[in-house]
């Protein structure tokens, strides 16, 4: 984990001056243009860690393995929180773009909707109710809610939206050193999501560990 960490402070660094150096400057929304380039990624990730809900749900209920579980329950906190950024960043760009915080675009809605299951995943994960049960419930919503993730991903070429394809018809308008920017935005910020991951992975496993070291204590007495 330490050495996700190293490279993504190595990359943040080096990005930086893509960014704000390499990166022409759209000739249209100005500088505000490059908040593309956090947006993008955090949205990206977020739904990289919603197929690991899907992956690790799956396998919970095949296996009954709580490993499954705390990968599940690890990736959704992460994609919540980095598909929160993707919102923040997104109705930034859209103020400069349209003119408008928030429009009821088929992206925008479905990203939203999607947001909010998972953010029901994460609270059904915290509920004081029987483990197993509890796993078994978030299990199943954690397959389900993944129905929402593709049609996020489509939305925007299956129906009339005012949200940009970016990987669409050749680019989907982006020159050729904006895309090689947001490449390197994308691997960038994948170290930074592969680091909390791991982190908050650990911090279920170790969790569980005290908890049950705690009980075997309590019941010696």
């Amino acid at each position: 984990m330490i050495v996700f960490i190293m490279i993504f402070g190595i990359l943040i660094i080096i990005l930086q001056y893509i960014i704000w150096i390499y990166a022409p400057i759209e000739a249209t929304l100005g500088i505000v243009q490059k908040i593309f380039y956090l947006h993008l990624p955090f949205a990206w990730w977020g739904m990289m860690s919603f197929l690991l809900v899907f992956i690790g749900s799956v396998g919970f209920l095949i296996t009954k393995r709580d490993n499954f579980d705390f990968l599940a329950r690890a990736s959704a906190e992460i994609g919540v929180l980095f598909s929160a950024i993707a919102l923040v960043t997104g109705s930034i760009w859209a103020k400069s773009s349209w003119g408008i915080w928030w429009t009821w675009d088929p992206r925008l809605t479905t990203t939203l909707i999607m947001w909010f299951i998972y953010m029901g995943y994460v609270l059904i994960q915290s509920l004081d109710i029987s483990r197993r049960k509890k796993q078994n419930i978030a299990a199943v919503i954690g397959i389900v809610a993944f129905l929402d993730v593709p049609l996020v991903f489509i939305s925007a070429r299956i129906w009339r939206s005012v949200h940009p394809a970016v990987f669409y018809a050749k680019g989907g308008g982006l020159s050729i050193e904006m895309l090689y920017t947001v490449s390197a935005a994308l691997v960038t910020f994948f170290f930074l999501w592969l680091s909390l991951l791991v982190l908050r992975f650990r911090q279920l496993l170790l969790e569980d560990r005290i908890k049950g070291m705690f009980f075997e204590i309590i019941k010696e007495l």
